[in-house]
């Protein structure tokens, strides 16, 4: 039975539509662990296509490393023959060898830019995250692993890149972020990592988008400007409004989500999976040693 620590909402971090809630837990986190970046860059992990055909839904991961490495939901991971984002987060073992589920956001690629993958700092919108979380949840209900729905992927990727006014020759997703770099790097400057921070709830306007909670602060920490790209990106199509949502609406999502019932799921690498879906709200949550390492939640736009 998964039971979520209790958190306390600080004072939001506001820039434009986007409004930035620190959320405080038990820096309880007992787990060793590298970032899927910090080991790519130490070159302690490869990932790979699998095989030299290739397999669109699928990566492989070698690790050589003596710890686990962590990739998270939504990540943007580029090169190979297309740039692909993490289903669902996953624990890898040390020294082992782990396919992990992914989805393209580079509809018109199939060929080697390089012979492995890159880490490229950039995180999946909430509206994206979304759609692989509720495709996700449906298909280990059924059975069928950690699936997404791929057409819903790229109808997403395209979508975003015309309401942004981006464009890319092959429909990669990195483009869009790419030509909105400028506005990206305002926004994070503007809404840096707050102290003793183990999670972030993120509004668009006055609707509550995401909510990531980790196992500590150092987790926190490092990933805080990355998954904030992908909420910029949403905030940038939501352009201006005077809607700000209170923090007393996020503690009320958060006591909800610690309410609602969980469901088991085949975990993909270490620790147990669990996943909960609730009117229009995806959650999912990673687990090692009864310490929450990853737990998320999306809500329909």
């Amino acid at each position: 039975m998964l039971t979520l620590p209790e958190v306390h909402v600080g004072d939001p971090l506001r820039h434009e539509a986007l409004s930035v809630f620190p959320l405080f837990g038990p820096a309880n986190g007992r787990a060793d662990y590298l970032l899927s970046d910090e080991a790519l860059a130490a070159g302690a992990v490869t990932v790979e296509e699998v095989g030299q055909t290739g397999s669109v839904p699928t990566l492989v991961v070698t690790n050589q490393a003596d710890s686990l490495v962590l990739f998270l939901e939504g990540e943007e991971l580029r090169g190979a023959k297309q740039n692909r984002v993490l289903n669902t987060s996953v624990l890898v073992g040390a020294r082992t060898k782990t396919t992990i589920p992914v989805s393209c956001v580079e509809q018109g690629r199939w060929r080697y830019t390089s012979a492995s993958f890159g880490h490229s700092g950039s995180h999946s919108s909430s509206k994206l995250r979304h759609i692989l979380k509720e495709s996700v949840s449906r298909s280990a209900k059924e059975g069928r692993g950690h699936d997404s729905d791929q057409g819903e992927v790229w109808k997403e990727v395209s979508r975003q890149m015309q309401s942004l006014g981006a464009a890319s020759a092959t429909g990669a997703m990195a483009d869009t972020y790419g030509a909105h770099r400028q506005r990206l790097d305002e926004f994070t400057q503007r809404l840096q990592y707050v102290e003793g921070a183990s999670g972030l709830a993120v509004a668009v306007g006055g609707k509550l988008v995401s909510v990531d909670l980790f196992d500590k602060p150092a987790t926190c920490r490092k990933v805080w400007g990355r998954l904030l790209t992908g909420m910029v990106m949403d905030a940038l199509e939501a352009g201006p409004t005077e809607e700000q949502l209170g923090k007393e609406k996020v503690q009320e999502a958060l006591v909800g989500l610690r309410g609602v019932p969980w469901q088991q799921t085949q975990t993909v690498g270490v620790g147990e999976e669990y996943r909960s879906d609730t009117e229009g709200r995806h959650a999912s949550a990673l687990v090692l040693d009864e310490s929450v390492i990853h737990g998320s939640l999306v809500v329909a736009g």
